[in-house]
């Protein structure tokens, strides 16, 4: 290898232990995952796909973050990267000796830096990022490490919250405390590598430089080259009800590390906190819980297989598929009942269902629409053009947020105030429907938004308003107020 000693081959026997080494004598600055060569010194980020329908600053290379690591984390980043390498040679390797890689110091503390940056309320102990860092981080860190080395690690229980959806459900979401969070986040550290070689290029949610971006990009692609006929798909409560023997199975085909693999059967097994129920919670038999740090990857190791079947697909039937966590999509010029059924077969042999009231067949050159995270895709013209915009489910809630936002209630800040809220709004919604290529809808949103504004500080007195005494736009350009659209009277709000 080039930066390193290379990891010994040869797949050991389960419940066996030795040693692969995995020190560095040289710092690696380049990331880890989606790589399309295993070649030592090769890049191996993942780059965005080069269609014609990716926003151009997508294609951009970016300053490498890794470039402010510390050296912990450069150096954790490094054991990764091998990892991902010998993974990505071997396919058949299991690996036998990872258990003590997640109690090292520079895993630790990454993992640390990765929990806090993504912040998050307390778990059931109602301890905070803030009182373990006036407490005392490397002594928070260091009785990790110590219960994790003697093996005396017990996961707590699991705070269950319930968000809101549309359609008057309530999805359930798992808030585990900080110290659970860092181990489970150098667990995700030491093991995501190794599946990363295997997961399918189809597969965009929840991993390394890939995007739902990169889903809807596809999927343009894909109409454009005349699979027009779509099957979109659901699986029902996927992550809370995935069996635990899928989960252990998938993570066996590549671990043979026993105490890795009781870890991760701890963290399952944690019992689940529901609302205002007993403090001791309810020990937890399936799934894997949303908010978890490493549900995902779990998700995504299980579903694998269904990607596997979609590689098969494309062989078989010259159908194309595209996954984003549990909701795919797959596109042919018919959509028949061996495709049909291959699907469902697979998805029932992994313990999950389809969920049949968000699964239909959608067919684009007979004017119907594909809404898949967000976006609403149909076809234009002949059949072969692309028009991309943002659904109406997604134009609905954005208005609702901007309802609450521009209101009379939040006038005791002013218009100036208001605008300061909305800007960060509208800026992530922009940046996530920048593949637009309709702008109506952005040009609607806009004088819907600048509309709203003029009517709530008109009625916020009974006497006239002085605010837009020098015009609305004039006056909404110098408070910076993010547009959507450029080429809309809003334009000057930037």
């Amino acid at each position: 290898m080039e930066h390193g000693r290379p990891l010994r081959s040869g797949v050991a026997p389960r419940g066996t232990e030795h040693k692969a080494e995995a020190e560095t004598s040289k710092p690696d600055r380049r990331g880890v995952g989606g790589v399309h060569s295993i070649r030592d010194g090769e890049d191996n980020i993942t780059h965005p796909r080069k269609g014609t329908l990716l926003h151009p600053c997508l294609h951009e290379r970016t300053e490498d973050p890794l470039l402010e690591l510390s050296g912990s984390e450069e150096k954790a980043r490094t054991f990764q990267r091998k990892l991902y390498q010998k993974a990505k040679r071997e396919k058949g390797f299991r690996f036998y000796s990872l258990y003590d890689k997640i109690w090292r110091k520079d895993v630790l503390e990454y993992a640390w830096k990765r929990c806090r940056a993504n912040g998050g309320s307390p778990g059931t102990d109602g301890k905070s990022f803030k009182a373990i860092e006036n407490e005392g981080v490397q002594e928070f860190l260091k009785e990790i490490a110590r219960e994790l080395k003697e093996r005396t690690y017990r996961p707590s229980p699991v705070r269950r919250v319930y968000i809101p959806k549309a359609d008057g459900s309530k999805r359930p979401l798992g808030i585990p405390i900080i110290k659970d969070r860092v181990v489970q986040t150098a667990c995700l550290i030491i093991i995501e590598p190794i599946f990363e070689a295997d997961f399918e290029d189809m597969s965009y949610g929840f991993r390394p430089k890939r995007s739902a971006l990169g889903a809807i990009e596809e999927i343009a692609e894909h109409i454009q080259q005349g699979y027009t006929t779509a099957y979109d798909a659901d699986l029902t409560k996927c992550f809370d009800t995935i069996p635990h023997e899928s989960i252990m199975e998938g993570l066996e085909r590549r671990i043979a590390d026993q105490k890795v693999l009781s870890l991760i059967r701890k963290l399952l097994r944690a019992p689940v906190v529901e609302p205002g129920g007993p403090r001791q919670g309810k020990r937890n038999h399936t799934g894997t819980p949303q908010g978890g740090v490493i549900s995902p990857l779990l998700a995504n190791i299980v579903l694998d297989a269904l990607d596997k079947k979609g590689r098969e697909l494309q062989k078989c039937y010259n159908a194309r598929m595209v996954r984003y966590a549990d909701d795919f999509v797959i596109l042919a010029r018919y959509i028949g009942d061996p495709i049909l059924k291959a699907v469902e077969e697979t998805i029932n042999g992994l313990g999950l269902q389809i969920n049949q009231n968000k699964t239909s067949i959608v067919k684009l050159r007979n004017g119907e629409i594909l809404n898949f995270l967000g976006y609403a895709l149909n076809t234009v013209g002949k059949g072969r053009t692309v028009a991309i915009r943002p659904s109406e489910k997604a134009q609905k809630k954005l208005k609702e947020k901007l309802r609450e936002i521009i209101s009379r209630n939040r006038l005791y800040h002013g218009i100036e105030g208001i605008v300061k809220e909305l800007n960060p709004l509208l800026r992530g919604w922009k940046n996530y429907f920048r593949l637009t290529t309709v702008k109506r809808e952005f040009h609607d949103l806009d004088f819907y938004i600048t509309g709203r504004l003029y009517r709530v500080a008109k009625k916020a007195s009974q006497r006239p308003s002085r605010i837009f005494r020098h015009g609305v736009y004039a006056t909404l350009q110098r408070m910076g107020l993010q547009s959507l659209c450029e080429d809309s009277p809003a334009h000057a709000f930037r």
